[in-house]
């Protein structure tokens, strides 16, 4: 197969399994907190020539587990607000913790990627409570967990 038909079909597999192409994701990374690809690979878990590689679409997925779970968590920390301010050391900090991070992948853990996935997650939360606790719930985790009460806020905000 020519390369550029192995590419398409990698971008395509990536789009069915991660939601849109891992270069995207990567990209945005790299953008919201201004360093290099190879420093992301660093704090990802994974070498900078493989990273390329997923990027670019010659390689279709991220073999390891874990570094996608720290792709997600870094993911969710843009929504940190000193992180969302573009304040040096809360991207520093951030990425310090998702590199530091021994994260696990299980059945019991909520989709993340997609709008569709978003969706699903907050129809999840509001069928298991009130939109008052929620709200509740957000102004508790304010401090300690912001992309946590986020979730929340939305979830009693949106029925």
């Amino acid at each position: 197969m020519e390369d550029h038909k192995i590419v398409q079909r990698n971008i395509a597999l990536q789009k069915e399994w991660y939601g849109e192409p891992l270069g995207d994701r990567v990209r945005r990374l790299v953008v919201a907190f201004d360093v290099s690809q190879a420093f992301l690979a660093e704090v990802l878990g994974i070498s900078a020539p493989m990273l390329s590689q997923v990027m670019s679409g010659r390689r279709a997925k991220i073999g390891n587990p874990v570094v996608l779970a720290r792709m997600i968590m870094l993911e969710r920390k843009t929504l940190v607000p000193g992180v969302a301010a573009g304040h040096r050391e809360a991207m520093l900090a951030a990425m310090e913790d998702v590199r530091d991070a021994r994260p696990t992948v299980g059945r019991d853990t909520f989709p993340v990627g997609s709008v569709a996935d978003d969706q699903t997650v907050l129809a999840a939360l509001r069928e298991i409570a009130e939109d008052e606790d929620l709200g509740e719930a957000a102004k508790r985790l304010d401090d300690d967990f912001p992309a946590l009460a986020d979730l929340l806020r939305r979830a009693g905000q949106a029925s």
